[in-house]
C-alpha cells in the first residue's frame, strides 16, 4: 500500500506544480472563455455572431478569406486563439477556406453534427467553443482531412518579414 501511495504522489505532484503555476503567472492555455450572448453581441459583427454563436454559415465562394493566398495565421475572430497557419491552407473548390490541419490539436474541439439530415464532424474553437465549420476526410496528404472554415469565424495576421 505505501508503494501505491509512493507512486500516486510521484505522478500528481508535478501535475499540482504545473497547475499551481500555470495559476501564479496567469497562463492557462486550455483556459475556456464564457459569456453570454449579450456580452458576444457587444465584441461581435453581426456576421461573426450569426457563425460563431448561433452556427451559422456564410455562402459559399464569398467569404473574405475564400480566394485568399497571404502568408499568416489565421486566428477565431471571438477569441483571437490561433487556429490554422496559411502553411496548411489549400485550394478544395468547395467554396470555403479549406485547412488539413489545425496549428494545435488543443485550437480544435469536435462535435457530431446531424443537422439538415447530414452526419457531420462539427469543429468548434478550442478555446470559445465558438462554431468554425466542419472538417471531413476528403483532403491532401499528409492528414487527408479538410477543414472546411467560415472566413467570418477568422481574422488573419501575416507573418511578420
Amino acid at each position: 500500500m505505501k508503494i501505491y501511495k509512493l507512486i500516486l504522489l510521484l505522478i500528481i505532484s508535478p501535475l499540482i506544480l504545473i497547475s499551481q503555476s500555470n495559476k501564479k503567472t496567469g497562463k492557462m492555455e486550455n483556459e475556456k472563455i464564457k459569456k453570454s450572448d449579450k456580452e458576444w453581441k457587444e465584441i461581435l459583427t453581426p456576421t461573426q455572431f450569426k457563425i460563431l454563436r448561433e452556427k451559422g454559415t456564410e455562402r459559399a465562394f464569398t467569404g473574405e478569406f475564400y480566394d485568399f493566398h497571404e502568408k499568416g495565421t489565421y486566428s477565431c475572430a471571438a477569441c483571437g486563439i490561433k487556429l490554422f497557419n496559411s502553411d496548411s491552407k489549400f485550394d478544395s473548390m468547395c467554396g470555403w477556406p479549406s485547412y488539413f490541419e489545425p496549428i494545435s490539436k488543443d485550437a480544435i474541439e469536435y462535435h457530431k453534427d446531424l443537422s439538415y439530415g447530414m452526419s457531420r464532424i462539427e469543429v468548434t474553437c478550442g478555446k470559445c467553443g465558438g462554431h468554425l465549420g466542419h472538417v471531413f476526410d476528403d483532403g491532401p496528404p499528409p492528414t487527408g482531412k479538410r477543414y472546411c472554415i467560415n472566413s467570418g469565424a477568422l481574422k488573419f495576421e501575416p507573418f511578420k518579414k
